[in-house]
């Protein structure tokens, strides 16, 4: 992963130098994603760039420094302002996204999201994993980390990310359903963007709770630094800590069993489906029931709240980890 980190060191360019020298002869795109240079974007910008050489399309990705959503607002309000034709975006906040949203397809310019299936000011949301799917099948595998009994905390990217907010929702139910013997600890908190806080947060958690078992963090940053407070405590064996992460950047902590394992979507392919759509777009071709999407497969769109949802789970663990990082994830 170091390889891609050095090569996209650049991922979060400020929005003016990303969206300038657009080229006349192409559809014209610009991704603003959740925030730059982190692993996780840092793919997702290569099949964004890969894809649209291959479907000649002007595609860039805007990385924001931090979660916060104003920060979205601005670099959507400045591709607005750039008229280009087609906006992608993976929401922090959705509710702080829909005026500019609103603004951009009044503007004539088509909406592209992904993590964003409550969106309602888009053409298309598109999905690699169900809310559900992805909820359920990490909390059955903590659960039986943690031989179905023992206090457990959730780390979300932020309390305000409906996706991450969702799969938490639907991990929690099923776990309470069918491991009655687990018990949260407090609701969920809003760290896993950030290594440094969700190492802090996991230390105080454990120091407050000698019970504690399990975390389960959605967010790529999350089981980081879980897995980082769980090798400082020497917890390993004792703790585990389960969530989508970069295999590339958790690789020594599944080694080391810091990580227990996860699931993800490719992130890289999540880039190259922004620009296949939007492309698309650009074309007037539209989708429909049975049509196969490179990278999607066959899908059945929800047309009446514009979701394309399928499901393309890979497993994290000891077995798959190097296999994952050395494509870059």
């Amino acid at each position: 992963m170091n390889k891609f980190t050095s090569i996209l060191a650049g991922a979060a360019l400020a929005v003016s130098a990303a969206v300038s020298a657009w080229a006349e002869d192409q559809p014209t795109m610009g991704i603003v994603v959740k925030i730059g240079g982190v692993p996780w974007f840092n793919a997702m910008e290569l099949g964004i760039n890969e894809k649209a050489a291959e479907l000649g399309v002007d595609a860039r990705m805007i990385g924001p420094t931090s979660t916060d959503p104003a920060l979205q607002v601005r670099a959507i309000e400045d591709l607005i302002a750039q008229g280009v034709d087609i906006i992608g975006v993976v929401p922090n906040d959705e509710a702080a996204l829909e005026p500019v949203l609103e603004k951009a397809r009044a503007a004539g310019i088509k909406v592209i999201a992904h993590e964003g299936p409550g969106l309602e000011n888009v053409d298309w949301d598109f999905e690699l994993a169900s809310a559900k799917g992805f909820g359920e099948t990490h909390a059955e595998l903590l659960a039986q980390k943690m031989g179905g009994e023992g206090q457990y905390a959730v780390f979300v990217g932020s309390l305000t990310v409906p996706l991450h907010n969702a799969w938490a929702d639907y991990a929690i139910a099923y776990i309470k359903k069918n491991y009655p013997k687990m018990e949260l600890i407090g609701d969920r908190y809003g760290v896993a963007e950030s290594v440094d806080d969700s190492r802090k947060t996991a230390l105080d958690l454990m120091a407050a709770n000698p019970g504690l078992k399990g975390f389960l963090a959605f967010g790529s940053q999350g089981p980081i630094g879980a897995g980082r407070a769980i090798q400082e405590r020497r917890m390993v064996g004792k703790v585990h800590v389960l969530g989508p992460f970069s295999p590339g950047q958790g690789r020594s902590l599944v080694k080391d069993g810091a990580i227990a394992g996860g699931f993800m979507w490719n992130p890289a392919e999540a880039g190259r489906v922004f620009v296949t759509i939007g492309r698309m777009m650009a074309d007037g071709t539209a989708i429909t029931d049975g049509m196969e999407i490179p990278g999607l497969g066959v899908v059945h769109p929800d047309e009446a709240n514009h979701d394309i949802i399928t499901d393309n789970l890979i497993p994290i663990n000891a077995e798959t980890v190097d296999e994952l990082a050395d494509l870059g994830l």
